[in-house]
């Protein structure tokens, strides 16, 4: 019967029933029909435990059980059972308390595919351990119990999981070792080794794992079960040693793409394993930049200079809106080598501005900025080259407001005194660019985005409050995204916050500015009225008014 159930034995089969209750024969072996003559060998259970996989070693209860011999373990066969009472004295009974007191627990029970042949090596190895075994005997009986009280049994080879598992093959040479000394020197070692591997998180997935020892194409049973799986199964592998098991799961790894789930789940697993640094260089060189800060190139400044030197209107639109995220402070991306300097940001925005006046003068071809843009783009109308450098000093600027960084732009735009001057010699349509920069500081300083002193706010509103007056009638009909409204708001605002004998000279050259253009100039009535009552009505009436 012995030889007829070997024939059988062919790939991995389950059986969910539950051990049938026997007190005939409960300890009877599942792979002996025939009683043994003389006296019966006794044989206690060696206390063998796996720690499992690093997510399952946590301590909890105990679960020990007897695998009876009389259940199914595959579709249609039934274990030989030896009905001789010898037979059923012939083991020593093993104690499982835990399995009495919850029998509604499944227990699952799995045989492996008959494995290969091993290297000559491993055969010499096994066959001095357990004084034979042949090839294809299904010698260990592997029980994982998990967490939530499910059982999984597995029967193995015990050359496979030798040959895999550096902790598997401790566990089994200390089980031939003990085996041989009760042996009564027959020299063969016929009991099933047992092995039991508590707390176990997932049944499913350490069984999986255990499948892969007797795969040959390790890399296309990964590649079947995908990314996030294969990630579970390497935390395992490395747990119980499995060293092929490891090192085809990070080859895969290495040459497939990721998600960002998949990249976090990888950043967890390196930070509670240690690897090899020549298997794992090629995955952490895509997780980390290990290169030392001083050495990498500045590549926010890159990104910031190609931005500004780009002459594609809705690539330099959409390039913006990307970096500008990227460099934000409540970005959700690691900035730890990125960061743009203030000396950075500043250095662009000079740029921009030697450009601009290069080319209100018509010498475009002066500025080292504009030498480097494409000969195509020199070949574009003016305006539209004016308009790209304010374009990047106002995205610029929104960079400094998020980090706090435009307090000295005030001062540089307040001080550009040749500006200033080609701006009253300039045509209407091509000078009105330069308030758009304006009214970007009017709208950052009157909404409290923008903080700066007071000499400050009072030099940029002396030098750039009246040319705005002339330009906003053009900045009406091209608004370019600005919102005019708010700009009218912003510009009360800002003249509000200085002393109240600038705010006069402002406020009544708007009035007189008013009374001839009309809507060409800025409605700023709501901050005249409240400067009028700050300046003329005193004391407990001027309380009352701004009340109400």
């Amino acid at each position: 019967m012995d030889h007829s159930c070997r024939r059988r034995r062919r790939t991995w089969c389950c059986s969910f029933a539950v051990p049938p209750s026997s007190p005939d024969n409960l300890y009877s072996s599942t792979h002996y029909s025939k009683p043994r003559q003389g006296k019966p060998e006794t044989f206690s259970k060696p206390n063998l435990s796996v720690p499992s996989s690093p997510q399952s070693t946590k301590s909890g209860s105990r679960m020990a059980g007897r695998i009876d011999p009389r259940r199914i373990l595959s579709p249609g066969r039934v274990s030989p059972i030896d009905s001789d009472p010898a037979a059923d004295n012939s083991a020593a009974p093993i104690p499982s308390p835990a399995i009495d007191s919850r029998p509604q627990l499944r227990s699952r029970s799995f045989r492996a595919p008959t494995p290969p042949p091993p290297p000559p090596a491993v055969v010499k190895e096994e066959g001095s351990a357990s004084g034979g075994t042949k090839d294809g005997v299904f010698d260990v009986r592997m029980c994982l119990r998990g967490k939530n009280g499910g059982c999984l049994v597995l029967e193995l080879n015990s050359m496979v999981l030798y040959a895999n598992s550096e902790v598997f093959a401790g566990l089994i040479s200390d089980y031939k070792k003990g085996s041989g000394s009760t042996s009564n020197g027959s020299g063969s070692s016929s009991k099933m080794c047992r092995i039991e591997v508590p707390e176990v998180d997932n049944l499913g997935l350490f069984r999986e794992t255990i499948e892969l020892m007797f795969e040959d194409d390790l890399i296309k049973k990964l590649s079947k079960i995908g990314v996030f799986r294969s990630i579970d199964v390497l935390e395992v592998a490395a747990g119980i040693k499995f060293t092929r098991g490891v090192l085809s799961c990070l080859k895969y790894l290495e040459a497939v793409p990721w998600t960002e789930e998949e990249e976090e789940k990888l950043r967890s697993l390196f930070t509670r394993f240690k690897f090899d640094d020549a298997t794992t260089r090629d995955i952490l060189a895509r997780l980390y930049l290990n290169d030392s800060e001083d050495s990498q190139p500045n590549v926010a400044m890159q990104l910031v200079w190609s931005i500004t030197c780009s002459t594609d209107a809705n690539a330099r639109n959409e390039l913006k809106s990307l970096v500008k995220g990227l460099l934000s402070k409540s970005s959700v991306y690691e900035k730890n080598h990125v960061d743009l300097s203030k000396e950075d940001l500043y250095s662009v925005c000079h740029s921009c501005l030697a450009s601009l006046v290069s080319l209100f003068e018509g010498k475009s071809d002066d500025n080292p900025h504009e030498r480097s843009s494409p000969k195509k783009d020199m070949n574009k109308p003016l305006i539209e080259r004016i308009a790209r450098q304010v374009d990047n000093i106002n995205w610029l600027l929104e960079i400094m407001f998020d980090g706090q960084l435009a307090e000295d732009f005030v001062d540089i735009w307040a001080n550009q005194g040749q500006l200033l001057k080609l701006h009253d010699d300039a045509s209407p349509m091509v000078r009105y660019e330069l308030s758009r920069v304006s009214a970007t500081l009017f709208v950052a300083i009157g909404t409290r985005k923008l903080q700066c002193r007071l000499e400050a706010r009072s030099g940029l509103l002396q030098a750039w409050f009246k040319p705005m007056l002339l330009d906003f009638g053009w900045l009406q009909r091209c608004k370019k995204g600005l919102d005019m409204k708010a700009l009218e708001e912003a510009m009360g605002q800002a003249l509000l916050t200085l002393p109240l004998k600038q705010q006069h000279m402002l406020f009544m050259e708007w009035f007189r500015y008013f009374s001839k253009h009309g809507t060409e100039c800025p409605n700023l009535s709501k901050a005249f009225q409240i400067w009028w009552r700050r300046s003329f009505l005193r004391g407990s009436e001027t309380h009352d008014i701004e009340s109400r």
